[in-house]
């Protein structure tokens, strides 16, 4: 496949599979990677010819976790974004809360970011997300990075099926909390039809007459 490539970017030709003649290309590339591609052509895992192809103009981006001073930024827009996309009422991090998430050591960078930002929005009670809140969905937040092996959710054993559906049970508990079991808004929050709601409540063991006694 790099032999492929280093093709392409040499000579501007592809071929079709089953073609009998090159097709000329007119591309411009991009490359991503999260390896070290001088140290796998030190390897002989990765053609020194393609690497000096491509390597023509390199960016680096360093992690999350080196970006400190992104987060607020990045957590308002990803508050805005989840917000609009759901319909919800948009919800303010408090420098506590922009505090704690700065303590965690993202090794899903951005993208793990907004997860956890449409998550808190999604549970904190109050108007405003709160850093007990970022505790009570990062639970190593505390710590420093060193490549703890803790997952966002504070769920970090079980299958990919296990976890999941501990996701969705949590999701629904909150949803059924914050709608005060006015299970109508809750399938309309969650996109849902009143009956798959209660046939997905059944599914998860979600016992909603035990949940409606009072404690």
């Amino acid at each position: 496949m790099q032999a492929k490539l280093l093709r392409v970017l040499e000579e501007g030709e592809v071929e079709r599979v089953g073609g009998d003649k090159p097709i000329k290309v007119n591309v411009r590339v991009l490359v991503a990677t999260h390896r070290n591609l001088e140290d796998l052509v030190k390897q002989n895992s990765f053609r020194s010819d393609l690497f000096h192809r491509i390597y023509v103009f390199p960016l680096t981006l360093p992690p999350l976790r080196e970006r400190l001073e992104d987060f607020p930024g990045l957590v308002a827009h990803f508050a805005r974004q989840v917000a609009a996309q759901n319909g919800w009422k948009e919800k303010i991090f408090s420098e506590e809360a922009i505090g704690e998430l700065r303590k965690y050591g993202w090794p899903g960078n951005v993208r793990e970011l907004r997860n956890i930002v449409e998550r808190l929005i999604l549970l904190a009670s109050d108007e405003d997300v709160a850093a007990a809140d970022v505790r009570l969905i990062l639970p190593t937040s505390g710590s420093a990075w060193g490549g703890s092996s803790a997952s966002p959710s504070g769920n970090s054993t079980g299958t990919l099926a296990e976890r999941t559906e501990a996701f969705e049970k949590e999701t629904m508990l909150a949803e059924i909390r914050k709608h005060n079991f006015h299970m109508t808004n809750v399938a309309r929050a969650l996109g849902l039809e009143r009956s798959h709601l209660y046939k997905k409540c059944q599914q998860l063991g979600i016992d909603l007459q035990s949940l409606r006694k009072p404690e």
